[in-house]
């Protein structure tokens, strides 16, 4: 038994009620959003805090970032601070927010700030969001904030515009799936004054941070960003709250265009339908209900498509209907995408009968207005053509070849009706005139099952004139003797046509069942197929057979290599290899059917996988194209994600394996750097103390100029063998950091000591800030770097080359130790490499060394907690600079 109209879905209602009790065990989630850094987020997030702390609400902080503002830092006074984790990393102690402490907190409310935030590692989780949603699955209430540019659908965008690419992201579900998102906005001129007022950023970041990021038109995007981001999250929770409060009505929160299409004349209305969407700043859905009209030609089908593909390129969003009531599939569909103005066609002034009937019917205007009286209905206006409208109808959802049409209707219903008479004539003397009957309505249904409903409408209408001409007194001829027989034709034509429409509308649902049936399977046949695929060249194999066996297309997998630059999986297939790398580099179709390169014979698809795009389909047809139909390309984009998803994934398995290789190399080598420079140092420290002993007690003659160059060897060899030991130990972990309170002076003294005899042909000169405090390092490394750096600018330029050292102290608290000289510089554009182990400037070069300098002071560096970086010198020459942050020197008496 069917379920009435107006009572609601059981299935519906039993999950709305478990979603609202995993909803009450779940804590709930309030997001401070937006823009940028600097708006006010975690101001008004702490403000929130001290307002439900008054309601009596058991608050506390968990981790909240001040970055220095006075004004956020006064807020935390009054408020429960859970304290910090503290965690050890690389020598160096780090805090995070103490996720255990939380959970065992007697707070309701909780406040988490920076929820993109990386853990450090040794932390539960490597996400503060996933701290989150532990927080929320145990019950607890958090509030937290979050800024545009870490939503994970949105950071390449940002990127895109602001030139900066940001690496701590937050799934979009977590922000989908607040229970409540308060946006917090402030124009860019306000933003920009905080800046520079230094209620943002220290003031001598601000500035930098103006020129850079916090330009402009970079602020005024990412509040667009944001504002249309929350906007769309609205959009979605009235939607929701429509179904689920009153699903028949459409909502006009927002415009959302819905537009009916037909054929060839119905242009105009997708053209006018663009401007009217881009005025009104609107989302517009394409439409086209598939009918089982057969008056309509394989012209107006293809005119139908036409129109469809233009509506996709314009911006549209295209829906294949399946339904036999144009009006009233046009409306449930507006009601159930909240569409709030429908677009039709209004056809030219009819003349003759063709004026009666629509007076009599009424145009589908007129009915979609009387079912749907809530929904504006808007008529452009089209040329002349045949009634009813902006919807006309194609046959069958089946391909042509598989379900063939009927083009004379007339013929299939008079010989249908002709068998019937001669099949009922010898029955006639046996059966009575209702048996007859019976014979005639099987008649009507196999026509209306095989031909559609426009044969099996005449084929009712023959049925009952066969019926009185051949069986009725007086027979062979249509008069009536009795006027009974008048009701009984009447009733037969009734149910002649009731039975052949619904016979028809049961075909038209099995071809649409059927079609439906045949995609599904084709998906699920193909993700079977890609979920056991281990292999790059398996998948392509897999691709190639399965979805070209069902579009009957040859199917073409291109793939990237190393450089970016495509590659055809098959050599041997035929493929513009330019508009492959144009599809590669924009990540949009190209080809045959689009707007882009539209003569080339085959359709490009991107295969654009979660992370990036990795690779094209090359669809080339050898029949009916797939795009010609809105489904069938649906369904090939479909499998077109399918094989990207699979191609990433093997992607990612390759990148563990080598990863895992890597690690496994790095540590045989580390291995084996330790024990070379280990049994190495006792017998270069031998040679070189003889060589040095034999020059001492005064060698003379021909010996000494080699017991010199033996010395000297000898001593580049110690050196190299420190930097081995030094890096090996550096890599596995073994290296502890002894910090201590230094004067800088004394380091930089010892390390020009180390390299005088080096750098005696060069210049040096030493320029530290005065009143340099002391700082807080591991003074044998850091003159380790020193030695290294002063030796590589040494090495690498000519003789006579001034060598200058500067050290500051930063206002943020960083110290700066920069090594520059005037020479040649380095090669190429890329300071990178030159920091990787083994890694030289040239390839060939008369210098000795392995290339371990540079990669000792970066991994120095790393240990501090700083960096290193090279930078080109101009006019000439090169700089290298440590960036090593630091904490207030103690003052003399103070311990610490």
């Amino acid at each position: 038994m069917s379920r009435p109209p107006d009572r609601p879905d059981p299935d519906r209602l039993l999950a709305e009620v478990q979603a609202d009790e995993a909803r009450q065990r779940r804590g709930r989630l309030k997001l401070f959003f937006g823009a940028c850094p600097g708006v006010g987020k975690t101001y008004a997030m702490l403000q929130a805090l001290h307002e439900r702390q008054r309601e009596g609400v058991a608050v506390c902080v968990g981790i909240v970032e001040t970055h220095g503002r006075k004004e956020t830092q006064a807020l935390l006074e009054g408020l429960p601070v859970l304290p910090r984790k503290r965690l050890e990393y690389r020598g160096r102690e780090l805090t995070e927010f103490d996720l255990d402490a939380a959970l065992a907190s007697s707070a309701a409310l909780i406040a988490v700030d920076e929820l993109a935030h990386t853990n450090a590692p040794g932390s539960r989780h490597a996400k503060r969001w996933q701290d989150v949603e532990e927080l929320l699955a145990a019950g607890f209430d958090v509030y937290t904030t979050v800024n545009v540019q870490h939503l994970e659908s949105l950071h390449d965008v940002v990127a895109a515009i602001t030139g900066v690419r940001v690496r701590e992201t937050v799934p979009d579900r977590v922000f989908d799936a607040a229970d409540d998102v308060t946006l917090i906005d402030l124009p860019a001129a306000d933003l920009i004054q905080r800046l520079r007022n230094g209620k943002v950023y220290l003031p001598d970041v601000a500035q930098s941070a103006v020129e850079r990021f916090f330009r402009p038109g970079n602020l005024i995007a990412l509040r667009e960003l944001a504002l249309r981001r929350v906007a769309d999250r609205v959009d979605a929770q009235m939607r929701a709250q429509r179904t689920r409060e009153d699903p028949g009505r459409v909502w006009p929160a927002r415009e959302r265009l819905l537009v009916g299409l037909g054929g060839a004349r119905d242009a105009p209305v997708v053209r006018a339908a663009a401007r009217l969407a881009s005025r009104l700043e609107a989302e517009w859905i394409a439409v086209y209900v598939d009918r089982l009209d057969d008056r309509a030609s394989r012209q107006e089908r293809e005119a139908v498509l036409e129109l469809l593909g233009e509506a996709r390129r314009l911006g549209a969003d295209v829906l294949t209907l399946a339904g036999d009531d144009v009006p009233a599939s046009l409306v449930r569909c507006a009601r159930e995408r909240n569409a709030n103005r429908i677009v039709l066609g209004a056809a030219a002034e009819a003349s003759g009968w063709r004026r009666l009937w629509t007076a009599l019917r009424g145009d589908l205007a007129s009915a979609v207005q009387r079912r749907a009286p809530e929904v504006d209905v808007v008529r452009i206006g089209v040329a002349a053509g045949r009634p009813g409208a902006a919807v006309q109808a194609r046959p069958a959802l089946g391909a042509p070849d598989r379900e063939p049409r009927t083009r004379h209707p007339l013929a299939w219903a008079a010989a249908a009706c002709a068998l019937a008479t001669v099949v009922a004539w010898p029955l006639a003397r046996v059966f009575d005139l209702a048996n007859i009957v019976m014979v005639y309505l099987l008649a009507v249904v196999l026509v209306a099952l095989r031909a559609g409903r426009t044969a099996g409408a005449l084929a009712a209408l023959l049925a009952v004139l066969c019926f009185d001409f051949f069986f009725v007194q007086p027979q062979l001829s249509f008069a009536v003797s009795d006027t009974q027989y008048l009701l009984t034709f009447a009733l037969m034509l009734a149910v002649a046509l009731i039975i052949g429409q619904l016979t028809a509308r049961l075909r038209f649902a099995v071809l649409a069942i059927r079609e439906r049936e045949r995609r599904s399977a084709l998906l699920t046949r193909l993700a079977n197929a890609l979920s056991g695929a281990l292999e790059s060249e398996r998948i392509v194999e897999i691709a190639e057979e399965t979805v070209g066996a069902h579009f009957q297309a040859a199917i073409t997998v291109v793939l990237p290599d190393a450089g970016h630059r495509v590659r055809p999986a098959r050599p041997e297939r035929s493929v513009d290899v330019s508009i492959a790398q144009w599809v590669l580099d924009h990540g949009e179709s190209a080809g045959a059917g689009t707007g882009t390169l539209a003569a080339a014979p085959a359709r490009y698809l991107p295969l654009k996988a979660p992370m990036r795009v990795r690779g094209v389909l090359v669809v080339a047809p050898r029949a009916e194209p797939p795009w010609r139909r809105p489904e069938d390309l649906e369904t090939l984009e479909a499998c077109a994600g399918q094989i990207a998803v699979a191609l990433e994934r093997v992607h990612f398995v390759e990148v563990a394996r080598d990863t895992l290789v890597q690690m496994e190399g790095e540590r045989l080598r580390n291995t084996l750097l330790l024990s070379l420079s280990h049994d190495l140092r006792t017998p270069v420290a031998g040679m070189l103390g003889t060589a040095e002993l034999a020059l001492q007690r005064g060698a003379e003659g021909p010996t000494r100029p080699l017991l010199q160059a033996l010395v000297e060897q000898a001593r580049a060899m110690q050196s190299l063998l420190d930097n081995l030991l030094q890096l090996a130990r550096l890599q596995s972990g073994q290296a502890r950091l002894d910090r201590q309170w230094h004067a800088l002076e004394e380091i930089v003294a010892s390390a020009l000591g180390h390299v005088r005899s080096a750098c005696a042909g060069h210049g040096l000169e030493v320029r530290l800030a005065a009143g340099l405090p002391l700082v807080e390092v591991d003074a044998l490394l850091l003159e380790r770097a020193l030695v290294n750096l002063l030796d590589n600018a040494c090495k690498h330029t000519p003789a006579g080359c001034r060598i200058a050292v500067d050290a500051r102290l930063d206002p943020g608290g960083t110290l700066v130790i920069e090594v520059a000289d005037d020479g040649p510089g380095w090669p190429g554009d890329d300071p990178s490499r030159l920091f990787a182990p083994f890694q030289r400037g040239a390839a060939e070069s008369p210098m000795t060394g392995m290339g371990l300098g540079l990669a000792l002071v970066e991994r120095i560096a790393a240990l501090h907690g700083g960096r290193v970086e090279a930078r080109k010198r101009e006019p000439q020459g090169s700089v290298f600079a440590l960036h090593l942050p630091q904490r207030p020197a103690p003052q003399e008496g103070v311990e610490t």
